[in-house]
């Protein structure tokens, strides 16, 4: 993860230093070496995740790319905050160590998980989440594309959740490998104090348009962003209304910054078909096959990051 990024990147280097510094932790060791069970920890992955995408984006800038519109899912919220200007990439990596520890402290109190439920339509996922035992214990926490939805919760509930779909034939379910149930009121701990945290960081209008998880629209009030990117902590990912949002301004181009080609498979399960491209920017030579397909074009872009 990142690797071509440690000896062509000064402000990656300088970025994952920085998180060093922050975590206690020696980040470039542990991105390039594992343990995974340690680099799984919100506290050291976040800051991770974020130096990496902020990496690629600068040797996207140096080739004179600029994206048109900025977002992010998830932890990619924070990497959009430096991506569109509302805050320094400095800020960015301390912002995604804060937020990281703060979650890992609140998921070592209430122990869960999350899982992505698959081919269920939103209404009934939503009548099978009201029949189980608790149905405080588990929640929605992204609305990622028609037919695919992530839910979080406790793990008695989680399993209940499962067994009924597939009993039921209703579609899949599947655990995902994270460390805590993220985006749900496990969550709320953790807000409190990053809404304290942050309050004291100065946050500018973004430079460009940036569209936030917790509504689906664009948003460039900085105290609005502010509260919004706290927010999330606790409210679902409306993955889907971003997207809608994409089409609605009319993006044809998008940019996935960071591991992974999740995203991109989600811009096409939301409609973005063959009148739209979609590249996947995590390697040097990801965005060299970007650049030769740009030749001679003339279309916007769009970064998204991971």
């Amino acid at each position: 993860m990142g690797r071509d990024l440690l000896s062509t990147c000064p402000l990656f280097k300088s970025l994952l230093e920085l998180g060093s510094e922050l975590t206690h932790e020696d980040l470039e060791r542990l991105c390039s070496r594992g343990p995974e069970r340690k680099l799984r920890q919100s506290f050291f992955l976040q800051p991770i995740m974020v130096s990496v995408s902020l990496g690629y984006a600068s040797l996207l800038r140096d080739e004179g790319i600029e994206s048109d519109v900025v977002l992010g899912h998830s932890l990619g919220e924070i990497t959009a905050l430096a991506t569109s200007g509302v805050v320094s990439d400095e800020m960015a990596v301390r912002i995604a160590a804060k937020r990281g520890e703060l979650m890992d402290h609140a998921a070592s109190i209430e122990k869960g998980g999350m899982a992505a439920v698959l081919s269920v339509p939103m209404e009934t996922l939503q009548e099978v989440l009201a029949a189980v035992d608790d149905p405080s214990g588990v929640v929605i926490a992204n609305d990622n594309a028609p037919g695919q939805i992530v839910i979080s919760g406790r793990e008695q509930q989680l399993k209940q959740i499962s067994e009924q779909i597939r009993e039921r034939h209703l579609g899949r379910c599947r655990s995902l490998s994270v460390s805590g149930p993220w985006h749900g009121p496990w969550m709320e701990s953790a807000r409190h104090e990053f809404e304290a945290w942050i309050e004291s960081i100065e946050f500018l209008p973004p430079k460009r348009p940036l569209v936030l998880n917790a509504t689906g629209a664009q948003e460039d009030a900085p105290q609005r962003i502010k509260e919004l990117i706290t927010r999330q902590l606790t409210s679902p990912v409306l993955w889907r209304q971003c997207m809608a949002e994409l089409k609605r301004v009319g993006v044809d181009t998008l940019l996935e910054i960071g591991p992974g080609r999740v995203l991109s498979g989600l811009a096409r399960l939301n409609g973005f078909g063959a009148e739209s491209r979609a590249f996947n920017i995590s390697s040097r030579r990801g965005i060299q096959s970007f650049l030769g397909a740009c030749v001679g074009t003339t279309s916007g872009d769009l970064e998204v990051t991971g």
